[in-house]
């Protein structure tokens, strides 16, 4: 998918919109966002499924922001929630119980209870241990709640370690060889119903081979659980789909689709789709101002933002790479050098890209860093005592405040004023 965010004469654009005049508006460290690259992601995706029974479940994870899970709802998805938390923004953006599927490896005995008692589409529950508390849950609240096990096929899906899922080696899930045998011995118990089976490899996947392969294990389960008597409704797919961050092609909707609908043949049931990234990333850019320069002899030449680590987590997390582009006109024929694009928190780590090749940057210049609409705003931070940035969504040629700036107020006011320990 191509990026909304365009360099033009007059500088870069979103939708039309023009990036510099917006963050003039509301500051910088800002983000970015545009409803047309996030209505068109989805669509992509429903349609490379059509003629299957499928419904797509977007994964709050990626970017939990209200008006953007609202926009979600809007063209029709469900919901995927990993936290009693998401469960609560799915449920204020519109989305019914019955829309929303709970993920999550460390699910508490509260918010088990939350989504029991809201009568939740699915909870994908993550062991054997687990199954039998949302029993145990449900029969106390005189309800049945309904239930699919997450299956861990020992796929290595070939991104980055700490976003596998798929492996032995991760925390995510049963074997899957122990998977039936746990909705067998459970199939009786009043207070559940067995309604799927889920599976999730990993994220930024952008291979076929191990989504095919993951299709193949959980339609080959959810076969044999058929003939065992288990009255399944969906099979779970889950999600991974990853996007081109450094432009290079990568898989599309119409591939996924292409590498996981062979094996899905195979059986009538229906199948859920839980991607997030691959609906809001490219939709999405961190814009940002320089807020010092300088050069080492014989060395690197270094561009300091006012946005950092603890606004975009994943250059220092994974190693990320993030395109970076100049908000202002660059002048043709400009002259480019390499660049050191870094924060300017108190952390090495806190660097956006090494020897990127950018026009001559100054104080008060302005850059984007794009593809940051997923794992960006939605894993920032207040460390330094930093505030979480305004975030803007623009639709139809005009832009839309959703969510202001934070400020220390909003900080502090969780934290007692007072000197002394309470309760002393």
């Amino acid at each position: 998918m191509s990026s909304p965010f365009i360099s033009t004469a007059a500088g870069l654009a979103c939708d039309g919109v023009s990036v510099a005049d917006l963050a003039s508006e509301v500051g910088t460290p800002c983000y970015v966002y545009s409803a047309k690259a996030v209505r068109d992601a989805y669509r992509a995706l429903d349609a490379a499924f059509e003629g299957r029974a499928h419904r797509i479940h977007y994964a709050l994870k990626a970017n939990s922001t209200l008006a953007l899970v609202r926009l979600l709802r809007e063209l029709g998805s469900g919901a995927d929630a990993n936290s009693g938390g998401e469960i609560r923004v799915a449920e204020r953006a519109g989305f019914s119980a019955a829309d929303i599927v709970f993920t999550g490896v460390g699910k508490t005995a509260d918010e088990l209870a939350y989504a029991i008692a809201r009568g939740i589409g699915t909870i994908n529950a993550e062991s054997a241990g687990e199954v039998d508390r949302i029993a145990a849950r449900a029969l106390a609240l005189g309800r049945v709640a309904s239930v699919a096990v997450r299956v861990n096929p020992d796929i290595d899906a070939g991104s980055h370690p700490h976003i596998s899922t798929g492996l032995r080696s991760n925390k995510f899930g049963v074997p899957v060889e122990e998977a039936r045998a746990i909705y067998r011995e459970r199939r009786d118990v009043g207070s559940i119903r067995f309604t799927g089976v889920h599976i999730h490899v990993g994220s930024q996947i952008t291979s076929p081979g191990p989504l095919a392969r993951a299709a193949r294990t959980l339609v080959d389960l959810g076969e044999a659980l058929r003939a065992d008597g288990v009255p399944l409704e969906h099979l779970d797919l889950g999600g991974g789909l990853g996007i081109a961050y450094d432009e290079r092609r990568v898989l599309d909707a119409a591939a996924w689709a292409a590498a996981v609908l062979p094996e899905l043949r195979r059986t009538p049931l229906p199948i859920l789709l839980e991607p997030g990234r691959a609906i809001v990333a490219a939709a999405g850019a961190l814009v940002a101002r320089v807020v010092d320069t300088k050069t080492y002899p014989g060395g690197r030449r270094f561009a300091v933002l006012d946005a950092g680590m603890t606004e975009l987590m994943r250059p220092a997390l994974y190693g990320a790479f993030h395109r970076i582009v100049p908000v202002g006109p660059v002048a043709e024929g400009a002259a480019v050098g390499p660049w050191d694009v870094v924060g300017p928190i108190c952390e090495s780590s806190d660097v956006f890209g090494q020897d990127r090749v950018l026009p001559e940057l100054r104080v008060d210049d302005r850059v984007a860093v794009l593809d940051a609409g997923a794992y960006g705003a939605v894993m920032g931070s207040n460390y330094n005592r930093r505030m979480l940035p305004p975030e803007v969504l623009v639709d139809g040629g005009t832009w839309t405040l959703i969510r202001r700036r934070q400020t220390l107020d909003d900080v502090l006011a969780l934290e007692t004023q007072e000197a002394g320990c309470a309760g002393s």
